[in-house]
């Protein structure tokens, strides 16, 4: 282990006068194509990001260096920063600027890998979609860089870091605060300064050679990503994260981990149907009753209406622990999601049968629960809903019932709603999604959290921000 810092300090001094030697000879030439580096230089350079991912696979936060090693790796000269990330094809591509890399310490490199993970763990390329709306880009990418920057060292020397920030702009910052904190504080000094500052002056090289950090093009590669969802982003980057856990990551990483976990599986009930019913009642058939909305006078012209009600049953195990309280609240939320569409509720109360059923339009229509007589038993539900066909099936249950159908639920999805302490559901095969039901207030938007504390370097707090889950819509 001692040996190698030496090693990659060394062969990245010889690489970087190599790199240089070719440049010098590319402009001198004239050369119109784009610049590129001989094939011996990539191996060479490959090679020392080798030593250098284990390095950090040695090192007692592995994490990062098993990321590395799982993620794809490429030049790319433009970039204004040392590193830089995209994601396509299901994959995070590691893309480093040989010019600004080589020019670090070992221990430098380590943290610009460490820089870049970071981002990816803390969803950065995701929250910063809808912060980029309501403030400048620069704003952005330094409140970033401070977020990440705060829990690694050795830094370069053109890092953005809080003090540095602070001192730029006046400011008096603390430690730790949320991205969207930073965002809104440095927006503000922005627009009391001149349009031309310190950060803003920076200028790149040539077109096709980037010699200089750029903090407010730093960014910039992300939006060569894949265009997709963000709960799709999301799954991909908790598979890769959780390929790179080898080992008990230190408690900031371990906050960061659970908040991602969190972001996956814990998305509420409620917008699992609000997704089911926008999907069913997104639909349109033609009438010849309502004229085209775009073209009105044109009566040749059919006009749309929405073509189907959403049919959601939900079936109360009242043989289960769910209280009337719990019942009534999760109530408000169903109505509140299907509210603004054409919709059928219908209720189902059951025990090893079914006791009653009956519609509801809204919280009045609730009638006082039927008296509680057997086990439980999910079958007859089914049996029913196979011959009604809703768009979606919620069963409220303590999850104590069989452990198989007799027939299969045909032509629906399922929600499973689990109440009381266990939260297990019987059946082997559950035909759906498997939630535990929680308490939630009549709105959309999800509650707060503030992560636990850490440890490790400078991690005595760590950043404050929502849940992961916000940034992720149905």
């Amino acid at each position: 282990m001692n040996k190698t810092p030496v090693d990659i300090d060394q062969e990245a001094i010889l690489l970087f006068h190599d790199l240089a030697e070719q440049r010098d000879n590319y402009v001198h030439n004239d050369e119109k194509a784009g610049f590129t580096v001989s094939s011996e230089f990539r191996h060479r350079f490959f090679s020392l990001l080798d030593m250098l991912n284990l390095r950090l696979i040695d090192d007692r936060d592995n994490f990062f260096g098993y990321f590395l090693f799982q993620a794809d790796r490429d030049l790319r000269f433009q970039l204004d920063s040392p590193t830089g990330t995209t994601f396509k094809n299901g994959r995070y591509t590691l893309y480093f600027n040989p010019y600004l890399f080589l020019q670090l310490t070992a221990e430098q490199m380590e943290s610009a890998v460490k820089h870049e993970v970071l981002h990816i763990l803390s969803l950065h390329p995701l929250r910063t979609k809808d912060l980029k709306k309501r403030f400048s880009p620069l704003a952005v990418d330094l409140a970033m860089d401070i977020v990440v920057n705060t829990y690694l060292a050795p830094l370069p020397s053109d890092a953005v870091t809080l003090a540095v920030v602070n001192l730029q702009y006046g400011l008096s910052m603390p430690l730790f605060e949320s991205l969207e904190y930073y965002a809104e504080e440095i927006q503000c000094a922005l627009n009391k300064r001149p349009k031309t500052d310190a950060f803003t002056d920076m200028k790149s090289g040539e077109a096709f050679f980037s010699e200089r950090f750029n903090i407010e093009h730093s960014h910039d590669i992300w939006e060569e990503s894949d265009d997709i969802d963000e709960k799709t982003l999301v799954e991909f980057t908790k598979k890769a994260v959780d390929g790179a856990r080898k080992s008990k990551p230190n408690a900031y990483l371990a906050s960061l981990m659970a908040a991602l976990d969190r972001a996956v599986s814990d998305r509420p009930w409620y917008e699992y149907l609000k997704k089911v019913v926008r999907t069913v009642t997104a639909n349109y058939k033609k009438t010849t009753t309502r004229r085209n909305r775009r073209q009105p006078e044109r009566l040749d012209l059919r006009g749309e209406l929405r073509n189907k009600k959403a049919a959601v049953t939900i079936a109360l195990d009242i043989s289960g622990s769910i209280g009337d309280t719990e019942f009534r609240q999760a109530m408000e939320q169903v109505l509140q999601i299907v509210k603004t569409s054409d919709h059928d509720l219908t209720i189902i109360e059951c025990d090893n049968e079914i006791r009653r059923i009956y519609h509801i339009e809204d919280l009045t229509d609730l009638q006082e629960r039927f008296p509680k007589r057997g086990g439980t038993a999910f079958a007859p539900v089914i049996e029913y809903c196979n011959a009604h066909k809703p768009d979606i099936l919620l069963f409220f249950t303590d999850g104590k019932g069989e452990e198989k159908l007799p027939v299969p639920p045909k032509g629906y999805p399922i929600l499973w709603l689990l109440t009381g302490k266990d939260g297990i559901l019987s059946l082997k095969k559950p035909y759906g999604k498997i939630k535990k039901l929680q308490s939630a207030e009549p709105q959309d938007a999800p509650f707060d959290f503030d992560a636990v504390e850490k440890g490790g370097f400078s991690m005595a707090n760590q950043e404050r921000t929502r849940d992961l889950s916000e940034y992720i819509r149905g």
